[in-house]
Protein backbone atom coordinates (compact mmCIF):
# COMPACT_ATOMS: atom_id res chain seq x y z
CA UNK A 1 0.00 0.00 0.00
CA UNK A 2 1.35 3.39 -1.00
CA UNK A 3 2.95 6.24 2.13
CA UNK A 4 2.08 9.01 0.15
CA UNK A 5 -1.01 10.36 -2.67
CA UNK A 6 -0.45 13.48 -4.06
CA UNK A 7 -4.13 15.07 -4.98
CA UNK A 8 -4.10 16.62 -8.35
CA UNK A 9 -7.27 18.31 -7.63
CA UNK A 10 -9.31 20.92 -5.60
CA UNK A 11 -12.78 21.54 -4.00
CA UNK A 12 -14.83 19.06 -2.63
CA UNK A 13 -12.86 16.12 -4.35
CA UNK A 14 -9.92 16.83 -3.00
CA UNK A 15 -10.95 16.50 0.97
CA UNK A 16 -13.09 13.84 -0.53
CA UNK A 17 -9.99 11.75 -1.29
CA UNK A 18 -7.81 13.18 1.68
CA UNK A 19 -10.49 11.75 3.92
CA UNK A 20 -10.54 8.37 2.09
CA UNK A 21 -6.47 8.25 2.53
CA UNK A 22 -6.77 9.34 6.08
CA UNK A 23 -8.67 6.53 7.20
CA UNK A 24 -6.29 3.91 5.33
CA UNK A 25 -3.34 5.31 6.74
CA UNK A 26 -2.09 7.21 4.30
CA UNK A 27 -0.46 10.43 4.21
CA UNK A 28 -1.73 13.79 1.76
CA UNK A 29 0.05 16.01 -0.60
CA UNK A 30 -2.27 18.50 -1.44
CA UNK A 31 -1.43 20.92 -4.89
CA UNK A 32 -2.87 24.63 -4.81
CA UNK A 33 -3.09 27.55 -6.97
CA UNK A 34 -2.30 30.99 -5.14
CA UNK A 35 -6.29 31.73 -5.28
CA UNK A 36 -6.50 28.09 -3.12
CA UNK A 37 -3.92 28.35 -0.34
CA UNK A 38 -6.77 28.55 2.56
CA UNK A 39 -8.38 26.31 1.27
CA UNK A 40 -10.04 23.74 3.92
CA UNK A 41 -8.61 20.68 1.56
CA UNK A 42 -5.04 22.50 1.88
CA UNK A 43 -5.18 23.18 5.44
CA UNK A 44 -5.94 19.48 6.23
CA UNK A 45 -3.35 18.19 4.57
CA UNK A 46 -0.03 16.44 5.56
CA UNK A 47 1.65 18.95 3.34
CA UNK A 48 0.69 21.13 0.19
CA UNK A 49 2.53 22.81 -2.47
CA UNK A 50 1.57 25.77 -4.24
CA UNK A 51 1.62 25.27 -8.24
CA UNK A 52 0.84 28.39 -9.85
CA UNK A 53 -1.29 31.33 -10.17
CA UNK A 54 -5.12 31.44 -10.27
CA UNK A 55 -5.66 30.27 -13.63
CA UNK A 56 -6.21 26.62 -14.24
CA UNK A 57 -4.13 26.73 -17.18
CA UNK A 58 -0.79 27.40 -15.31
CA UNK A 59 -1.85 25.32 -11.64
CA UNK A 60 -4.46 22.21 -11.85
CA UNK A 61 -3.59 21.64 -15.68
CA UNK A 62 0.15 22.37 -15.14
CA UNK A 63 1.96 18.93 -15.18
CA UNK A 64 5.54 19.79 -14.59
CA UNK A 65 4.18 21.83 -11.68
CA UNK A 66 2.40 18.78 -10.76
CA UNK A 67 5.30 16.22 -11.33
CA UNK A 68 7.49 18.17 -9.74
CA UNK A 69 5.36 18.80 -6.46
CA UNK A 70 5.02 14.84 -6.50
CA UNK A 71 9.14 14.78 -6.71
CA UNK A 72 9.88 17.35 -3.96
CA UNK A 73 7.23 15.41 -1.60
CA UNK A 74 8.38 12.00 -1.90
CA UNK A 75 4.58 11.08 -3.30
CA UNK A 76 4.28 7.88 -4.79
CA UNK A 77 0.84 8.05 -5.99
CA UNK A 78 -1.00 10.80 -8.05
CA UNK A 79 -5.15 10.76 -7.60
CA UNK A 80 -6.66 13.16 -10.48
CA UNK A 81 -10.24 13.25 -9.03
CA UNK A 82 -12.70 14.21 -11.21
CA UNK A 83 -12.37 16.97 -13.78
CA UNK A 84 -8.74 18.73 -14.73
CA UNK A 85 -6.41 16.23 -15.68
CA UNK A 86 -8.55 13.27 -14.48
CA UNK A 87 -9.03 11.91 -18.13
CA UNK A 88 -5.88 13.30 -19.89
CA UNK A 89 -4.12 10.07 -21.21
CA UNK A 90 -1.06 11.78 -21.59
CA UNK A 91 -1.10 12.92 -18.21
CA UNK A 92 -1.60 9.02 -16.73
CA UNK A 93 1.32 8.33 -19.27
CA UNK A 94 3.62 11.20 -17.84
CA UNK A 95 2.61 9.95 -14.37
CA UNK A 96 4.01 6.30 -14.81
CA UNK A 97 7.44 7.55 -16.96
CA UNK A 98 8.26 9.68 -13.74
CA UNK A 99 7.51 6.27 -11.77
CA UNK A 100 4.48 7.48 -9.95
CA UNK A 101 1.29 5.38 -10.04
CA UNK A 102 -1.68 7.17 -11.41
CA UNK A 103 -4.99 6.09 -9.36
CA UNK A 104 -7.17 5.85 -12.32
CA UNK A 105 -7.45 3.69 -15.66
CA UNK A 106 -4.59 2.65 -17.88
CA UNK A 107 -4.39 5.32 -20.27
CA UNK A 108 -4.76 3.52 -23.85
CA UNK A 109 -8.74 2.88 -22.02
CA UNK A 110 -8.90 6.93 -21.16
CA UNK A 111 -7.81 7.91 -25.08
CA UNK A 112 -10.43 5.30 -26.16
CA UNK A 113 -12.84 6.82 -24.06
CA UNK A 114 -12.31 10.06 -24.57
CA UNK A 115 -12.56 9.94 -28.39
CA UNK A 116 -16.83 9.67 -28.68
CA UNK A 117 -16.45 7.57 -32.29
CA UNK A 118 -14.26 5.20 -30.96
CA UNK A 119 -15.77 4.58 -27.55
CA UNK A 120 -19.37 3.53 -29.68
CA UNK A 121 -17.58 1.58 -31.80
CA UNK A 122 -15.50 0.19 -28.90
CA UNK A 123 -19.23 -0.36 -26.58
CA UNK A 124 -20.59 -1.97 -30.63
CA UNK A 125 -17.41 -4.90 -30.66
CA UNK A 126 -18.26 -5.28 -26.57
CA UNK A 127 -21.75 -5.89 -26.91
CA UNK A 128 -23.55 -3.14 -25.78
CA UNK A 129 -26.26 -1.41 -27.24
CA UNK A 130 -26.09 1.77 -28.51
CA UNK A 131 -27.85 4.83 -30.29
CA UNK A 132 -28.42 4.45 -34.23
CA UNK A 133 -26.40 6.93 -36.01
CA UNK A 134 -23.25 7.76 -38.39
CA UNK A 135 -20.33 4.86 -38.57
CA UNK A 136 -18.12 7.57 -37.72
CA UNK A 137 -17.11 11.55 -38.17
CA UNK A 138 -19.49 13.76 -40.16
CA UNK A 139 -17.31 16.00 -42.46
CA UNK A 140 -20.02 16.83 -45.21
CA UNK A 141 -23.52 17.60 -46.17
CA UNK A 142 -23.59 15.09 -48.21
CA UNK A 143 -22.35 12.60 -45.49
CA UNK A 144 -24.59 14.03 -43.30
CA UNK A 145 -27.47 14.08 -45.17
CA UNK A 146 -26.68 10.28 -46.01
CA UNK A 147 -26.32 9.55 -42.34
CA UNK A 148 -30.05 11.08 -41.59
CA UNK A 149 -31.95 9.13 -44.20
CA UNK A 150 -30.44 5.89 -42.62
CA UNK A 151 -31.28 6.79 -38.82
CA UNK A 152 -34.21 8.95 -39.54
CA UNK A 153 -35.07 13.13 -37.91
CA UNK A 154 -34.96 14.36 -35.42
CA UNK A 155 -30.86 14.02 -35.19
CA UNK A 156 -28.18 14.69 -32.68
CA UNK A 157 -24.65 16.29 -34.08
CA UNK A 158 -22.20 15.56 -31.10
CA UNK A 159 -18.32 16.17 -30.62
CA UNK A 160 -16.47 13.40 -30.81
CA UNK A 161 -14.06 14.92 -28.31
CA UNK A 162 -16.83 16.69 -26.44
CA UNK A 163 -18.52 16.91 -23.07
CA UNK A 164 -20.63 18.80 -20.86
CA UNK A 165 -23.48 19.95 -23.73
CA UNK A 166 -20.96 21.52 -26.16
CA UNK A 167 -20.06 20.84 -29.80
CA UNK A 168 -24.10 19.61 -29.81
CA UNK A 169 -26.77 20.42 -31.99
CA UNK A 170 -30.38 19.32 -32.90
CA UNK A 171 -31.59 19.11 -36.53
CA UNK A 172 -35.54 17.95 -36.70
CA UNK A 173 -35.51 18.77 -40.34
CA UNK A 174 -33.12 18.06 -43.46
CA UNK A 175 -33.50 22.36 -43.89
CA UNK A 176 -31.67 22.56 -40.49
CA UNK A 177 -28.84 19.63 -40.80
CA UNK A 178 -26.63 21.42 -42.61
CA UNK A 179 -26.32 24.63 -40.49
CA UNK A 180 -26.19 22.10 -37.47
CA UNK A 181 -23.22 20.18 -38.61
CA UNK A 182 -21.26 23.73 -39.18
CA UNK A 183 -22.24 25.50 -35.91
CA UNK A 184 -21.63 22.23 -33.79
CA UNK A 185 -18.02 21.47 -35.28
CA UNK A 186 -16.94 25.56 -35.00
CA UNK A 187 -18.21 24.99 -31.40
CA UNK A 188 -16.03 21.85 -30.89
CA UNK A 189 -13.03 23.19 -32.73
CA UNK A 190 -13.09 26.44 -30.36
CA UNK A 191 -13.95 24.35 -27.41
CA UNK A 192 -11.96 21.04 -28.09
CA UNK A 193 -9.10 21.96 -30.74
CA UNK A 194 -11.34 18.89 -32.91
CA UNK A 195 -14.11 19.83 -35.50
CA UNK A 196 -14.91 16.20 -35.48
CA UNK A 197 -18.56 15.64 -35.13
CA UNK A 198 -20.75 12.18 -35.51
CA UNK A 199 -24.64 11.42 -35.58
CA UNK A 200 -27.36 10.18 -33.31
CA UNK A 201 -30.90 9.28 -33.17
CA UNK A 202 -31.99 11.96 -31.07
CA UNK A 203 -34.53 10.31 -28.20
CA UNK A 204 -37.42 12.17 -27.66
CA UNK A 205 -38.37 11.65 -24.01
CA UNK A 206 -35.16 9.79 -22.21
CA UNK A 207 -34.26 9.65 -19.00
CA UNK A 208 -30.09 9.32 -18.42
CA UNK A 209 -29.03 6.55 -16.59
CA UNK A 210 -25.63 5.20 -15.70
CA UNK A 211 -23.90 2.55 -14.46
CA UNK A 212 -21.13 2.03 -11.76
CA UNK A 213 -18.46 -0.73 -12.65
CA UNK A 214 -15.46 -1.37 -11.10
CA UNK A 215 -12.43 -3.77 -12.23
CA UNK A 216 -9.56 -4.64 -10.44
CA UNK A 217 -5.95 -6.42 -11.73
CA UNK A 218 -6.92 -10.03 -11.22
CA UNK A 219 -9.82 -9.75 -13.84
CA UNK A 220 -12.41 -9.28 -11.14
CA UNK A 221 -15.22 -6.93 -12.52
CA UNK A 222 -18.72 -5.76 -10.52
CA UNK A 223 -21.60 -3.34 -11.21
CA UNK A 224 -22.76 -1.37 -8.20
CA UNK A 225 -26.33 -0.45 -9.53
CA UNK A 226 -26.84 2.56 -11.58
CA UNK A 227 -27.45 5.78 -11.05
CA UNK A 228 -30.69 8.54 -12.63
CA UNK A 229 -29.05 11.63 -13.50
CA UNK A 230 -31.70 12.27 -15.92
CA UNK A 231 -32.63 16.49 -14.19
CA UNK A 232 -30.07 18.12 -16.20
CA UNK A 233 -29.42 21.96 -17.49
CA UNK A 234 -27.44 22.34 -20.37
CA UNK A 235 -26.77 18.93 -20.21
CA UNK A 236 -25.34 19.33 -16.94
CA UNK A 237 -26.55 16.84 -14.08
CA UNK A 238 -28.43 19.28 -11.45
CA UNK A 239 -29.98 16.48 -9.33
CA UNK A 240 -28.62 12.24 -9.05
CA UNK A 241 -30.47 9.56 -7.49
CA UNK A 242 -29.83 5.58 -7.08
CA UNK A 243 -31.81 3.63 -7.66
CA UNK A 244 -33.54 4.56 -10.66
CA UNK A 245 -37.58 5.55 -10.33
CA UNK A 246 -37.57 3.99 -13.85
CA UNK A 247 -35.74 0.56 -13.09
CA UNK A 248 -36.85 -2.73 -11.84
CA UNK A 249 -34.55 -5.33 -10.44
CA UNK A 250 -34.27 -7.24 -13.85
CA UNK A 251 -33.66 -4.74 -15.96
CA UNK A 252 -30.86 -3.64 -13.45
CA UNK A 253 -29.46 -7.23 -13.25
CA UNK A 254 -30.06 -7.28 -17.02
CA UNK A 255 -27.87 -3.96 -18.21
CA UNK A 256 -25.55 -4.95 -15.18
CA UNK A 257 -24.45 -8.25 -16.82
CA UNK A 258 -24.28 -6.86 -20.42
CA UNK A 259 -21.82 -4.30 -19.08
CA UNK A 260 -19.47 -6.36 -16.73
CA UNK A 261 -19.57 -8.75 -19.87
CA UNK A 262 -18.11 -5.57 -21.67
CA UNK A 263 -15.46 -4.41 -19.26
CA UNK A 264 -14.39 -7.88 -18.98
CA UNK A 265 -13.61 -8.04 -22.83
CA UNK A 266 -11.92 -4.82 -22.58
CA UNK A 267 -9.42 -5.40 -19.77
CA UNK A 268 -10.14 -2.62 -17.67
CA UNK A 269 -9.24 -1.19 -14.73
CA UNK A 270 -9.92 0.99 -11.85
CA UNK A 271 -13.29 2.89 -11.51
CA UNK A 272 -15.61 3.58 -14.62
CA UNK A 273 -19.27 5.04 -15.13
CA UNK A 274 -21.01 3.47 -18.65
CA UNK A 275 -23.89 6.18 -19.33
CA UNK A 276 -26.85 5.50 -21.07
CA UNK A 277 -30.33 6.76 -22.65
CA UNK A 278 -33.31 5.15 -21.07
CA UNK A 279 -36.19 5.05 -23.44
CA UNK A 280 -39.35 2.64 -23.03
CA UNK A 281 -37.20 -0.15 -21.74
CA UNK A 282 -34.45 0.19 -23.96
CA UNK A 283 -30.83 1.25 -23.31
CA UNK A 284 -28.60 3.20 -25.97
CA UNK A 285 -24.82 3.63 -24.80
CA UNK A 286 -23.59 7.69 -25.20
CA UNK A 287 -20.21 7.01 -23.44
CA UNK A 288 -18.19 6.06 -20.59
CA UNK A 289 -16.39 7.92 -18.07
CA UNK A 290 -12.87 6.99 -17.30
CA UNK A 291 -12.78 8.50 -14.04
CA UNK A 292 -14.66 8.95 -10.30
CA UNK A 293 -18.17 10.80 -11.09
CA UNK A 294 -19.30 13.57 -9.10
CA UNK A 295 -22.12 11.87 -8.14
CA UNK A 296 -20.74 8.69 -6.81
CA UNK A 297 -21.81 9.21 -2.42
CA UNK A 298 -25.54 7.79 -4.22
CA UNK A 299 -23.70 4.77 -4.86
CA UNK A 300 -21.84 4.87 -1.90
CA UNK A 301 -24.69 5.21 -0.32
CA UNK A 302 -26.84 2.28 -1.56
CA UNK A 303 -24.20 -0.01 -1.14
CA UNK A 304 -22.32 1.48 1.58
CA UNK A 305 -18.71 0.63 -0.63
CA UNK A 306 -16.16 3.44 -0.51
CA UNK A 307 -15.15 3.78 -4.00
CA UNK A 308 -12.17 6.11 -3.43
CA UNK A 309 -10.79 3.57 -1.15
CA UNK A 310 -11.14 0.97 -3.73
CA UNK A 311 -9.60 3.15 -6.39
CA UNK A 312 -6.57 3.53 -3.82
CA UNK A 313 -6.40 -0.59 -3.15
CA UNK A 314 -6.65 -1.46 -6.99
CA UNK A 315 -3.98 1.05 -7.97
CA UNK A 316 -1.92 -0.47 -5.28
CA UNK A 317 -1.97 -3.59 -7.06
CA UNK A 318 -4.45 -5.17 -4.69
CA UNK A 319 -8.31 -7.14 -5.25
CA UNK A 320 -11.40 -5.89 -5.07
CA UNK A 321 -12.34 -6.10 -1.23
CA UNK A 322 -15.77 -7.83 -1.67
CA UNK A 323 -17.66 -9.72 -4.67
CA UNK A 324 -20.79 -9.22 -7.37
CA UNK A 325 -22.85 -11.44 -5.14
CA UNK A 326 -21.56 -9.44 -1.66
CA UNK A 327 -23.23 -6.13 -3.07
CA UNK A 328 -26.33 -4.99 -1.63
CA UNK A 329 -28.71 -2.72 -2.51
CA UNK A 330 -29.93 -0.57 0.08
CA UNK A 331 -32.30 1.74 0.39
CA UNK A 332 -32.96 5.01 -1.81
CA UNK A 333 -30.06 7.83 -2.19
CA UNK A 334 -30.56 11.68 -3.62
CA UNK A 335 -27.55 13.72 -4.49
CA UNK A 336 -28.03 17.53 -5.12
CA UNK A 337 -25.38 19.60 -6.42
CA UNK A 338 -25.22 22.58 -4.70
CA UNK A 339 -23.59 25.53 -6.52
CA UNK A 340 -22.54 28.97 -6.18
CA UNK A 341 -24.88 30.32 -8.85
CA UNK A 342 -28.28 32.32 -8.74
CA UNK A 343 -30.93 30.32 -8.36
CA UNK A 344 -32.71 31.25 -11.27
CA UNK A 345 -30.20 33.29 -13.65
CA UNK A 346 -27.74 30.93 -12.77
CA UNK A 347 -25.11 33.64 -12.74
CA UNK A 348 -22.14 32.20 -10.86
CA UNK A 349 -22.08 34.09 -7.58
CA UNK A 350 -18.43 33.79 -6.07
CA UNK A 351 -17.15 35.63 -3.53
CA UNK A 352 -16.76 35.50 1.08
CA UNK A 353 -18.78 32.71 2.68
CA UNK A 354 -19.65 34.97 6.07
CA UNK A 355 -22.20 31.99 7.60
CA UNK A 356 -22.15 28.66 6.96
CA UNK A 357 -24.25 25.77 8.88
CA UNK A 358 -24.28 21.96 7.23
CA UNK A 359 -27.61 20.02 7.92
CA UNK A 360 -27.09 16.61 9.58
CA UNK A 361 -28.81 13.74 11.64
CA UNK A 362 -29.70 9.41 10.19
CA UNK A 363 -28.64 9.18 6.46
CA UNK A 364 -26.97 12.94 5.47
CA UNK A 365 -23.58 13.47 3.92
CA UNK A 366 -22.41 17.02 3.22
CA UNK A 367 -19.23 16.77 0.74
CA UNK A 368 -17.96 20.22 0.79
CA UNK A 369 -14.59 22.20 1.09
CA UNK A 370 -16.67 25.46 2.60
CA UNK A 371 -16.38 27.34 5.89
CA UNK A 372 -17.25 30.62 7.35
CA UNK A 373 -14.61 32.79 6.28
CA UNK A 374 -13.90 31.33 3.22
CA UNK A 375 -13.52 33.03 -0.52
CA UNK A 376 -15.31 31.16 -3.57
CA UNK A 377 -12.76 32.24 -6.07
CA UNK A 378 -13.92 32.79 -9.41
CA UNK A 379 -11.85 31.40 -11.91
CA UNK A 380 -12.91 27.61 -11.42
CA UNK A 381 -16.51 25.42 -11.72
CA UNK A 382 -19.14 26.69 -8.82
CA UNK A 383 -19.80 23.84 -7.74
CA UNK A 384 -20.12 24.57 -3.96
CA UNK A 385 -21.13 21.57 -2.04
CA UNK A 386 -22.86 18.14 -2.58
CA UNK A 387 -25.88 17.29 0.01
CA UNK A 388 -26.21 13.58 -0.35
CA UNK A 389 -29.11 12.19 1.58
CA UNK A 390 -30.24 8.03 1.93
CA UNK A 391 -33.20 6.67 3.15
CA UNK A 392 -35.40 3.54 3.05
CA UNK A 393 -37.18 4.09 0.24
CA UNK A 394 -37.79 7.01 -2.26
CA UNK A 395 -40.41 8.87 -0.06
CA UNK A 396 -38.19 8.70 2.95
CA UNK A 397 -35.24 10.33 1.75
CA UNK A 398 -37.09 13.04 -0.37
CA UNK A 399 -38.73 13.95 3.07
CA UNK A 400 -35.30 14.08 4.29
CA UNK A 401 -34.21 15.91 1.47
CA UNK A 402 -36.61 18.66 1.84
CA UNK A 403 -35.37 18.69 6.36
CA UNK A 404 -31.80 19.22 5.03
CA UNK A 405 -32.04 21.97 2.77
CA UNK A 406 -34.52 23.86 5.08
CA UNK A 407 -31.17 23.79 6.95
CA UNK A 408 -28.42 24.59 5.28
CA UNK A 409 -26.94 28.16 5.89
CA UNK A 410 -24.82 29.46 3.18
CA UNK A 411 -24.45 33.32 3.79
CA UNK A 412 -22.97 35.67 1.89
CA UNK A 413 -23.27 34.40 -1.74
CA UNK A 414 -26.01 32.97 -3.30
CA UNK A 415 -26.73 29.51 -4.03
CA UNK A 416 -29.07 27.00 -6.09
CA UNK A 417 -30.79 25.64 -2.69
CA UNK A 418 -33.91 27.18 -3.36
CA UNK A 419 -33.98 26.08 -6.70
CA UNK A 420 -34.96 22.10 -5.18
CA UNK A 421 -36.38 23.49 -2.37
CA UNK A 422 -38.68 24.37 -5.24
CA UNK A 423 -38.06 21.19 -7.33
CA UNK A 424 -39.19 19.22 -4.42
CA UNK A 425 -42.82 20.57 -4.88
CA UNK A 426 -43.64 19.47 -7.95
CA UNK A 427 -46.12 16.21 -8.86
CA UNK A 428 -43.29 15.13 -11.37
CA UNK A 429 -40.40 14.68 -9.27
CA UNK A 430 -41.90 13.57 -6.26
CA UNK A 431 -43.29 10.44 -8.24
CA UNK A 432 -40.10 10.08 -10.35
CA UNK A 433 -41.47 11.27 -13.88
CA UNK A 434 -38.91 13.15 -15.88
CA UNK A 435 -36.65 13.22 -18.08
CA UNK A 436 -33.57 14.54 -19.53
CA UNK A 437 -35.57 18.01 -20.95
CA UNK A 438 -38.03 18.24 -17.56
CA UNK A 439 -35.87 20.46 -15.75
CA UNK A 440 -35.35 22.79 -18.67
CA UNK A 441 -38.89 22.92 -19.70
CA UNK A 442 -39.81 23.84 -16.12
CA UNK A 443 -37.33 27.03 -15.72
CA UNK A 444 -38.52 28.16 -19.17
CA UNK A 445 -42.08 28.24 -18.36
CA UNK A 446 -41.04 29.47 -14.24
CA UNK A 447 -39.34 32.57 -16.58
CA UNK A 448 -42.64 33.36 -18.46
Amino acid sequence: MFDKILIANRGEIALRIHRACKEMGISTVAVHSEADAGAMWVRLADESVCIGPAPAAKSYLNIPSIIAAAEITGAQAIHPGYGFLSENARFAEIVGAHGFTFIGPKPEHIRMMGDKIAAKQAAIGAGIPVVPGSDGAVTTEDEAFAASEKIGFPVLIKAAAGGGGRGMRVAATQEELAEAVSAARSEAKAAFGDDAVYMERYLQTPRHIELQVIADSFGNVCHLGERDCSLQRRHQKVLEEAPSPALDAVARAAIGDVVVKAIQKIGYLGVGTIEFLWENGEFFFIEMNTRLQVEHPVTEAITGIDLVREQIRIAAGLPLSFKQSEVVFEGHAIECRINAENPRTFTPSPGLVTDFHAPGGLGVRLDSALYAGYVIPPYYDSLAGKLIVHGRDREECLARLSRCLSEMVVGGIETTIPLFQDLLHEPDILAGRYDIHWLEKWIKAQAA
